[in-house]
Protein backbone atom coordinates (compact mmCIF):
# COMPACT_ATOMS: atom_id res chain seq x y z
CA UNK A 1 0.00 0.00 0.00
CA UNK A 2 1.45 2.76 -0.90
CA UNK A 3 -0.07 5.68 1.31
CA UNK A 4 1.48 4.69 5.08
CA UNK A 5 -2.06 6.22 6.38
CA UNK A 6 -4.27 3.87 5.42
CA UNK A 7 -3.79 0.29 6.66
CA UNK A 8 -6.08 -3.07 6.17
CA UNK A 9 -7.89 -3.73 9.57
CA UNK A 10 -8.98 -7.35 9.96
CA UNK A 11 -12.55 -8.41 10.92
CA UNK A 12 -13.69 -10.41 13.95
CA UNK A 13 -16.11 -12.23 12.48
CA UNK A 14 -14.92 -14.69 9.24
CA UNK A 15 -16.27 -14.40 5.75
CA UNK A 16 -16.74 -18.26 5.98
CA UNK A 17 -18.72 -17.51 9.35
CA UNK A 18 -20.86 -15.27 7.52
CA UNK A 19 -21.56 -18.17 4.65
CA UNK A 20 -22.22 -20.67 7.61
CA UNK A 21 -24.71 -18.41 8.95
CA UNK A 22 -26.00 -17.58 5.50
CA UNK A 23 -26.60 -21.33 4.39
CA UNK A 24 -25.01 -20.30 0.76
CA UNK A 25 -21.84 -18.60 -0.68
CA UNK A 26 -21.19 -15.54 -1.04
CA UNK A 27 -20.95 -14.27 -4.69
CA UNK A 28 -21.42 -11.28 -7.27
CA UNK A 29 -23.69 -11.91 -10.49
CA UNK A 30 -22.79 -9.33 -12.37
CA UNK A 31 -25.45 -9.21 -14.99
CA UNK A 32 -24.19 -7.45 -18.51
CA UNK A 33 -25.72 -6.22 -21.86
CA UNK A 34 -26.84 -3.08 -23.68
CA UNK A 35 -29.60 -0.53 -22.37
CA UNK A 36 -33.12 -2.84 -23.52
CA UNK A 37 -31.86 -5.81 -23.00
CA UNK A 38 -33.59 -6.88 -19.86
CA UNK A 39 -30.84 -7.36 -17.53
CA UNK A 40 -32.79 -5.98 -15.23
CA UNK A 41 -35.55 -7.13 -15.31
CA UNK A 42 -34.14 -10.51 -15.31
CA UNK A 43 -32.08 -9.64 -12.58
CA UNK A 44 -34.99 -8.85 -10.91
CA UNK A 45 -37.06 -11.88 -11.08
CA UNK A 46 -33.35 -14.09 -10.19
CA UNK A 47 -33.36 -12.39 -6.86
CA UNK A 48 -37.42 -12.75 -6.23
CA UNK A 49 -36.28 -16.90 -6.73
CA UNK A 50 -33.66 -16.32 -4.43
CA UNK A 51 -35.29 -14.13 -1.85
CA UNK A 52 -38.16 -16.56 -1.73
CA UNK A 53 -35.97 -19.93 -1.66
CA UNK A 54 -34.33 -18.22 1.51
CA UNK A 55 -30.97 -16.74 -0.22
CA UNK A 56 -29.75 -13.86 0.97
CA UNK A 57 -29.25 -11.47 -1.58
CA UNK A 58 -28.84 -7.62 -2.40
CA UNK A 59 -29.28 -6.40 -6.41
CA UNK A 60 -27.40 -3.14 -7.44
CA UNK A 61 -29.05 -1.81 -10.53
CA UNK A 62 -27.61 0.85 -12.67
CA UNK A 63 -30.15 3.54 -12.80
CA UNK A 64 -30.56 2.91 -8.61
CA UNK A 65 -26.94 3.70 -8.17
CA UNK A 66 -26.56 6.70 -9.86
CA UNK A 67 -29.02 8.28 -7.64
CA UNK A 68 -26.44 8.28 -5.05
CA UNK A 69 -22.96 6.12 -5.18
CA UNK A 70 -22.33 7.40 -8.28
CA UNK A 71 -24.37 10.60 -9.41
CA UNK A 72 -24.05 12.98 -11.98
CA UNK A 73 -22.51 16.29 -11.80
CA UNK A 74 -26.12 17.60 -12.14
CA UNK A 75 -27.64 15.68 -9.43
CA UNK A 76 -24.60 16.81 -7.17
CA UNK A 77 -24.62 20.62 -8.13
CA UNK A 78 -27.42 21.10 -6.22
CA UNK A 79 -26.65 20.32 -3.08
CA UNK A 80 -22.69 20.36 -2.77
CA UNK A 81 -22.22 22.87 -5.59
CA UNK A 82 -20.67 22.89 -9.02
CA UNK A 83 -17.04 22.59 -7.78
CA UNK A 84 -17.39 19.53 -5.96
CA UNK A 85 -20.14 18.10 -8.54
CA UNK A 86 -17.56 18.41 -11.64
CA UNK A 87 -14.80 16.21 -9.19
CA UNK A 88 -16.99 13.83 -7.56
CA UNK A 89 -20.16 13.50 -10.18
CA UNK A 90 -19.71 10.93 -13.09
CA UNK A 91 -20.80 11.24 -16.67
CA UNK A 92 -21.08 9.24 -19.15
CA UNK A 93 -17.83 9.39 -21.23
CA UNK A 94 -15.74 6.72 -21.04
CA UNK A 95 -13.50 7.38 -18.05
CA UNK A 96 -16.65 8.33 -15.72
CA UNK A 97 -18.05 4.70 -17.12
CA UNK A 98 -14.87 2.99 -16.03
CA UNK A 99 -15.43 4.95 -12.21
CA UNK A 100 -18.90 4.41 -12.15
CA UNK A 101 -17.85 0.36 -12.62
CA UNK A 102 -15.01 0.20 -10.60
CA UNK A 103 -16.76 2.01 -7.39
CA UNK A 104 -19.37 -0.73 -8.33
CA UNK A 105 -16.99 -3.90 -8.07
CA UNK A 106 -15.77 -2.39 -5.12
CA UNK A 107 -19.17 -2.35 -3.48
CA UNK A 108 -19.87 -5.44 -5.08
CA UNK A 109 -16.80 -7.39 -2.94
CA UNK A 110 -17.88 -5.84 0.01
CA UNK A 111 -21.46 -7.84 -0.08
CA UNK A 112 -19.83 -10.86 -1.25
CA UNK A 113 -17.30 -10.84 1.56
CA UNK A 114 -20.42 -10.30 4.07
CA UNK A 115 -21.73 -13.97 2.44
CA UNK A 116 -24.38 -12.16 0.42
CA UNK A 117 -25.18 -13.08 -3.21
CA UNK A 118 -25.07 -10.29 -4.76
CA UNK A 119 -26.59 -9.34 -8.20
CA UNK A 120 -25.49 -6.13 -10.25
CA UNK A 121 -27.66 -5.37 -13.18
CA UNK A 122 -24.83 -2.66 -15.42
CA UNK A 123 -24.28 -1.80 -19.20
CA UNK A 124 -20.72 -2.02 -18.85
CA UNK A 125 -20.07 -1.98 -21.96
CA UNK A 126 -15.82 -2.36 -21.66
CA UNK A 127 -14.52 -5.76 -21.20
CA UNK A 128 -11.98 -4.30 -19.43
CA UNK A 129 -13.60 -2.84 -16.66
CA UNK A 130 -15.73 -6.09 -16.10
CA UNK A 131 -12.27 -7.78 -15.79
CA UNK A 132 -11.24 -5.43 -13.45
CA UNK A 133 -13.99 -6.04 -11.59
CA UNK A 134 -13.36 -10.08 -11.81
CA UNK A 135 -9.85 -9.75 -10.66
CA UNK A 136 -10.71 -7.74 -7.77
CA UNK A 137 -12.29 -10.46 -6.70
CA UNK A 138 -11.71 -13.91 -5.17
CA UNK A 139 -11.37 -16.71 -7.31
CA UNK A 140 -14.96 -17.84 -8.61
CA UNK A 141 -16.66 -15.27 -6.97
CA UNK A 142 -17.60 -13.21 -10.22
CA UNK A 143 -20.29 -14.84 -12.53
CA UNK A 144 -20.56 -13.06 -15.55
CA UNK A 145 -24.20 -13.57 -17.16
CA UNK A 146 -24.57 -11.82 -20.85
CA UNK A 147 -27.85 -10.40 -21.25
CA UNK A 148 -27.51 -11.08 -25.30
CA UNK A 149 -30.27 -9.29 -26.84
CA UNK A 150 -29.93 -7.57 -30.29
CA UNK A 151 -29.53 -4.40 -30.54
CA UNK A 152 -32.88 -4.09 -33.12
CA UNK A 153 -34.81 -5.51 -29.99
CA UNK A 154 -33.39 -3.56 -27.31
CA UNK A 155 -34.46 -0.08 -29.56
CA UNK A 156 -37.60 -1.59 -30.50
CA UNK A 157 -38.71 -1.92 -26.63
CA UNK A 158 -36.97 1.28 -25.90
CA UNK A 159 -38.73 1.89 -22.76
CA UNK A 160 -36.89 4.79 -21.27
CA UNK A 161 -37.24 6.86 -24.58
CA UNK A 162 -33.24 6.79 -24.75
CA UNK A 163 -32.69 5.01 -27.77
CA UNK A 164 -34.67 7.50 -30.41
CA UNK A 165 -33.48 10.28 -28.07
CA UNK A 166 -29.62 9.33 -29.08
CA UNK A 167 -30.89 8.49 -32.56
CA UNK A 168 -31.91 12.17 -32.52
CA UNK A 169 -28.84 13.69 -31.25
CA UNK A 170 -30.29 14.44 -27.97
CA UNK A 171 -27.87 11.90 -25.91
CA UNK A 172 -23.88 11.32 -26.27
CA UNK A 173 -21.98 8.33 -26.07
CA UNK A 174 -24.48 6.37 -26.05
CA UNK A 175 -23.94 2.88 -26.08
CA UNK A 176 -24.57 0.95 -29.31
CA UNK A 177 -24.75 3.74 -30.88
CA UNK A 178 -22.67 6.14 -31.22
CA UNK A 179 -20.33 4.35 -28.30
CA UNK A 180 -19.25 0.61 -28.43
CA UNK A 181 -20.80 -2.28 -26.22
CA UNK A 182 -17.76 -4.62 -26.02
CA UNK A 183 -19.37 -8.49 -25.49
CA UNK A 184 -18.01 -10.53 -23.33
CA UNK A 185 -15.69 -13.46 -24.74
CA UNK A 186 -16.32 -16.14 -21.75
CA UNK A 187 -19.02 -15.17 -19.65
CA UNK A 188 -20.13 -17.92 -17.58
CA UNK A 189 -23.55 -17.85 -18.98
CA UNK A 190 -25.10 -16.15 -21.71
CA UNK A 191 -28.80 -15.82 -22.08
CA UNK A 192 -30.56 -15.49 -25.13
CA UNK A 193 -32.55 -12.05 -24.58
CA UNK A 194 -34.99 -11.79 -27.89
CA UNK A 195 -36.14 -15.28 -27.47
CA UNK A 196 -36.70 -16.65 -24.09
CA UNK A 197 -38.91 -15.11 -21.00
CA UNK A 198 -37.75 -12.81 -18.65
CA UNK A 199 -38.78 -16.18 -16.01
CA UNK A 200 -37.07 -18.75 -18.06
CA UNK A 201 -34.30 -16.54 -18.57
CA UNK A 202 -34.12 -16.22 -14.68
CA UNK A 203 -34.19 -20.31 -14.13
CA UNK A 204 -31.20 -20.72 -16.27
CA UNK A 205 -29.89 -18.19 -13.88
CA UNK A 206 -30.75 -19.82 -10.63
CA UNK A 207 -30.11 -23.28 -11.91
CA UNK A 208 -26.68 -22.41 -12.56
CA UNK A 209 -25.81 -20.94 -9.25
CA UNK A 210 -27.26 -24.10 -7.75
CA UNK A 211 -24.79 -26.75 -10.33
CA UNK A 212 -22.00 -24.32 -9.03
CA UNK A 213 -22.76 -24.94 -5.00
CA UNK A 214 -23.41 -21.25 -4.84
CA UNK A 215 -26.71 -21.55 -2.93
CA UNK A 216 -26.02 -24.26 -0.46
CA UNK A 217 -28.94 -26.55 0.43
CA UNK A 218 -31.60 -23.62 -0.52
Amino acid sequence: MSDPKVVWHDHSVSRDEREQLNGHRGCVVWFTGLSGSGKSTVANVVEQKLFQAGVRTYLLDGDNVRHGLNATPQMLAERHGAEFAERFGLGFGQEDREENIRRIGAVAKLFCEAGLLTLTAFVSPYRRDRQAVREMLASGDFVEVFVDTPLEICESRDPKGLYKKARAGEIKNFTGIDDPYESPEAAELTLPGGELSAEELADRVVTYLRKQGKLGDK
